[in-house]
């Protein structure tokens, strides 16, 4: 299947690589994932509280079996990723996450929510964010970090403004129309684009990841190992990928409860809701320049380098979350939101292909993913249910601050790329 070529007239037609264009529609389609994103939520976890006359706590409980119960499937996406390619897979996805936000519209009690919030997650920060990504992985190798970098600008940018616009909506059509123009957006524009312009792998096509000629780049030879591709079961035997997984997943879980309760965070501080969708828009400026200057490094700068600082700034953001006294604190706290997310973002965007290769990625992602998207499912309820029982954030996201600090030590110390798989 690999070696399988399908010429493709768009791909012959195009005047420049073709994974420009997959850069650009893999780029698109972690955006429209956004309904399926805490931060999306955020913007309208008062209104399922109030309309459906529900507790913070019980919402946030509903969140995490939602999510993780949403995360068990994807493994499963990420086999059909590798045996029906990028374009079935990519279209599929839009499709059902563009139902599924219709479906909120219809949600009138506890049950529904829950139902709601499994299929959000896992069509969406789960299978579409994660077939969005790997297909542009598919498409580059020695540049990867940079084009990530680039279509990370993209994302982080438009991504941002999505709790702007929802936040803006709402008050004039109800959270509930608004899930339905989420819905047609997903329907009418991203299904058609994946449709007509994600192809899969260039080698279908007679092309060479990073659009190398035949005869390699710079007089290289193109015989040339280029990556080392790892099965899932190799990669789950090296420590490298499990101080991945802990260290990202760490962030998943501590980033998803900090950001689903965001706009309680800020209201406890005497900052309004408007205050609160604002600080998104330095958060998305922050992580778009931080992620191009990080796709920039990576190849030059050890990744767990940039994991470590990730995480080291994830500490930092539990410690100030619950002491924003003033705009300016406000929007530095978005600042470091935005540090944090950028490096988090650039480092899971290309570290499973950079360590394992991208012939078995989908099965190694998908797994990976579970592992995230079921952290991410931890992070909402104990925050939630602290708020209540304590009546503010403080103590919590204080303890929480401390396990990414370790995780980072730990990263510095064992976490080395892989190499070349041990022969079988």
């Amino acid at each position: 299947m690999y070696d399988e070529k399908r010429p493709s007239r768009l791909v012959n037609a195009s005047p420049v690589y073709y994974g420009w264009v997959i850069l650009a529609v893999g780029t698109f389609g972690g955006i429209m994932a956004s309904p399926g994103q805490t931060y999306a939520f955020s913007a309208f976890l008062d209104h399922f509280i109030t309309d459906l006359e529900l507790s913070r706590s019980f919402v946030s409980t509903l969140y995490t079996v939602g999510t993780l119960t949403a995360s068990f499937v994807l493994p499963y996406v990420g086999r059909q990723f590798d045996q029906r390619g990028a374009r079935v897979m990519i279209a599929l996805m839009s499709l059902l996450l563009g139902l599924a936000c219709v479906y909120m519209s219809f949600v009138r009690n506890a049950a529904m929510l829950c139902i709601g919030f499994f299929l959000l997650r896992q069509l969406g920060q789960g299978s579409l964010s994660l077939v969005s990504k790997n297909v542009i992985n598919l498409w580059w190798v020695r540049r990867r970090g940079l084009v990530m970098g680039i279509g990370g600008v993209a994302g982080a940018l438009l991504s941002g403004l999505f709790p702007y616009l929802i936040n803006a909506m709402i008050p004039l059509y109800g959270w509930r129309f608004t899930y339905v123009a989420l819905g047609a957006m997903l329907i009418l524009v991203m299904l058609p684009i994946g449709w007509i312009f994600v192809r899969d792998r260039p080698e279908d096509h007679g092309l060479q990841p990073d659009g190398i000629d035949a005869n390699g780049e710079d007089g290289e030879d193109s015989s040339a190992p280029i990556e080392h591709n790892w099965t899932r079961a190799q990669a789950l035997r090296t420590s490298s990928f499990w101080l991945v997984v802990a260290g990202l997943a760490s962030m998943s879980m501590l980033n998803t409860g900090l950001t689903f309760h965001i706009f309680s965070v800020f209201e406890d501080s005497g900052l309004s809701s408007a205050v609160a969708a604002s600080v998104f828009v330095p958060i998305a400026a922050t992580g778009a320049i931080v992620q191009l200057l990080g796709g920039l490094l990576i190849g030059r700068v050890s990744i767990r380098l940039l994991l470590a600082a990730s995480l080291g700034m994830m500490s930092l953001v539990l410690v100030l979350a619950p002491s924003l006294s003033s705009l300016e604190m406000a929007y530095f706290f978005g600042f470091c939101m935005g540090v944090q997310g950028g490096l988090e973002m650039i480092v899971s965007s290309v570290v499973f292909a950079n360590f394992f290769g991208r012939r078995h990625l989908g099965s190694i992602a998908g797994f990976a993913s579970t592992l995230l998207v079921g952290a991410s499912a931890l992070g909402p309820m104990p925050i939630g249910v602290a708020r209540d029982l304590m009546g503010g954030y403080a103590a919590v996201l204080s303890t929480f601050a401390i396990v990414p600090f370790a995780l980072a030590i730990a990263c510095l110390l064992f976490c080395r790329v892989p190499g070349a798989p041990p022969e079988e």
